[in-house]
Parts: structure tokens; C-alpha cells; sequence
């Protein structure tokens, strides 16, 4: 026989022919010759020397034991005193239930969605997030989930997270803000056959996701296209003289002939503008000499009508002189006025008779 002392915190396997034939708990004990003792602290996993899934056969030590099993498809999430101590995968775990206070979640993965018992600050651990899937979705953005290639919800701005599994998980994005299409460089023919380019620009913004994404296969190359079928539509039923009179009511037509187009795509077109509208060498130098044209006519025009009224006033201001001799006095004491104040020195000669002569020169 020989004494063996078990402390506190660790518990005794006494093996006798490669058994275990009996559990020494925090004490001191008598053992045979023939016997082996084993101690083991209670704050570790039970790791047998004959193996685990032989001593769990054994009815002797399994009362003192927590058994864990965790099949293929499961995670486990053991705790300690309430505190996450290990993630187990696939296996068979045994911890000792005499002093520990042990707690778990298994989880099956085999499903898409982790459970809401699973707190966040769990998948976060390390061993965790490489078994996981995390799609953002931003503030500015909606999330179309799809589930083994099938259209499952739409999700809101925030994190989402999915088992790595056999099942095929996948997000698509859309970006929710204003954006702005340009159609640049489009080549038109009026109704009277003149070329023109053309850029014009779209804002617009995504308001149906499943609409726009579903029902509809690329929504801006669409949108793109109609853009230029309604311009060229508009442009090739209107003269060049036309369009360029009204040029702001390009962007209108456009806007209320897409509206309703834009609705089915799930699209909101917000506003649409010209930026340029550029005419061919040749176009401009004859644009140029019509304007040129126009303008001498009408400068013409004026100085004809100024030169009517001027005369007219000369004729009124003559016959009203002539019927009133006073005012016709006035009148040329007047210029006489306006003519001394453009001379500078006045010579007198004769015989003295200076007042004569001065009365001569402004009567």
C-alpha cells in the first residue's frame, strides 16, 4: 500500500490494468501496489490516458463529467462562470463538473442565419469569424440577399453575418443616392437635315431595388439608351431654327417622355439638361452671317426710325416758329448764344461807330 494526497483544485484516477477503477476527490488516500494514480486538474478538459471514448464507457468516472458532443454541422460555444472560455468544433469534449461552473451554446450551421441567442460580441471571437459570411450594407445603400441563387429579402442599412456553408450566400448592393448620367457626343439630324452634337445629362436615383434589380437586366444601360432615343426623337421631328429657339424645351420633352419609362425600371428621373449643342464648321459661318445680317437690318430699322422722328421734330419746331415771331427770336438769339460761346476775341474796326457793328454782327 502507499499514501497518496490529492489537493485542492485537482481530483485522482486510481488505474489498475489499464482501468480506471476508482475517483479520488481533494483528500488523502491509501493505494495498492498494483495501482497507478493519475491527477488531474479540475479546470482542464478530462483527457484519459486509455483515450475519451473508452473512459466514457466507464461507469465509474463518467458521473463526475460534463460530455459535450458536437457533431459535424455545430459549433459549440463553451462558458466558464458565464464568460466565454474555448469554441469547440466537430468532436467529443469532457470537462469536470466539481468545481467549474460550465455552461454552452451548440449552434447548427447547417442553417443559413445564426441565431439571435448568438450575442454579437461572440462572433466577433477569432476562431468565429472565419466560419462566418459578413455583408455591409451603408447607410446609402440597399442589400438584395440571395440564397442558393433565389432572391430571399431586402436588407436595410447595418451587418449581416451567415454560417459558412454548403448553401451558396450571396448580396448584391445598390447604391441608393442621386446620381448623374451623361450622354455625351450624340450625332442628330434635324428635320431640315442639319447635324448637330448633343450632350446631355440626366440626374437620377434608384427608388424600387427589387424593381430595378430583378425585373430589369443593367437599369442604367437602359436608361442610357432610352435617354438617346428620346433626344433623337425630339431632334429629328424640329428644325435647326427650331432648336435653337427653344432649346430649353429639349430637357423637358426628354424629362416628361421618361418619366413614366423610368417608373417601370424602378428608377426616379429627377431632372434633365442640355450642356452643349454643337454645330459643323460650315453650319456656324452661315449661323454667323445671318446674325450679322439680321443685326444690320435691324440697326438699319433704327437709324431710319431716328432719322423720321428727328425730321418730324425739325418740321413742328419750323411751324411753330414761323406762326409765333417771338419764338422764333428766341430761337436765334439761341444759336447766336451757342455761337459766342465759341468765340474767343471779337476785332472792331471802322470809324467808332462800335455799337453799330456789334448790333449788326448778332442781329
Amino acid at each position: 500500500m502507499k499514501k497518496v494526497n490529492i489537493s485542492i483544485g485537482f481530483i485522482g484516477l486510481v488505474y489498475k490494468k489499464g482501468e480506471i477503477v476508482r475517483v479520488l476527490k481533494t483528500g488523502t488516500y491509501w493505494i495498492g501496489f498494483s495501482e497507478t494514480l493519475k491527477t488531474s486538474s479540475l479546470q482542464t478538459a478530462f483527457t484519459p490516458l486509455e483515450g475519451l471514448a473508452i473512459a466514457l464507457k466507464n461507469e465509474v468516472v463518467t458521473p463526475y463529467l460534463h460530455l459535450l458532443e458536437v457533431k459535424d454541422n455545430e459549433i459549440a460555444f463553451r462558458f466558464e462562470y458565464g464568460r466565454l472560455a474555448q469554441i469547440h468544433t466537430a468532436g467529443t469534449y469532457a470537462f469536470w463538473n466539481l468545481l467549474v461552473d460550465y455552461s454552452f451554446i451548440i449552434e447548427d450551421r447547417s442553417v443559413v442565419g445564426i441565431s439571435p441567442k448568438i450575442e454579437r460580441t461572440l462572433l466577433e471571437h477569432p476562431s468565429v469569424r472565419n466560419l462566418i459570411r459578413v455583408f455591409r450594407v451603408e447607410e446609402y445603400q440597399r442589400g438584395l440577399l440571395f440564397i442558393d441563387h433565389t432572391f430571399n429579402k431586402l436588407c436595410e442599412a447595418g451587418e449581416y453575418m451567415f454560417w459558412i456553408n454548403t448553401r451558396v450566400v450571396t448580396m448584391q448592393l445598390v447604391d441608393m443616392r442621386m446620381r448623374m448620367m451623361e450622354v455625351s457626343g450624340q450625332e442628330v439630324l434635324t428635320r431640315d437635315k442639319a447635324s448637330l452634337r448633343l450632350t446631355l445629362f440626366a440626374s437620377y436615383s434608384v427608388r424600387d431595388v427589387k424593381k430595378a434589380v430583378l425585373e430589369n437586366a443593367d437599369y442604367e444601360k437602359q436608361l442610357y439608351t432610352a435617354l438617346q432615343l428620346a433626344l433623337r426623337e425630339y431632334i429629328g421631328t424640329r428644325s435647326l431654327d427650331e432648336i435653337l429657339e427653344n432649346k430649353e424645351s429639349i430637357s423637358e420633352f426628354v424629362l416628361n417622355e421618361l418619366r413614366e419609362t423610368a417608373g417601370t425600371m424602378g428608377i426616379e428621373l429627377k431632372s434633365v439638361g442640355v450642356r452643349d449643342i454643337i454645330l459643323p464648321g460650315e453650319m456656324k459661318d452661315i449661323l454667323n452671317r445671318v446674325l450679322i445680317a439680321e443685326k444690320q437690318a435691324q440697326a438699319n430699322v433704327i437709324m431710319r426710325r431716328e432719322e423720321t422722328a428727328s425730321t418730324r421734330s425739325l418740321l413742328n419746331t419750323a411751324k411753330l416758329m414761323d406762326e409765333n415771331q417771338t419764338l422764333f427770336k428766341l430761337k436765334e438769339m439761341e444759336y447766336i448764344e451757342k455761337i459766342a460761346d465759341k468765340i474767343g476775341t471779337i476785332t472792331v474796326s471802322g470809324n467808332g461807330q462800335v455799337m453799330k457793328q456789334l448790333t449788326e454782327i448778332f442781329s
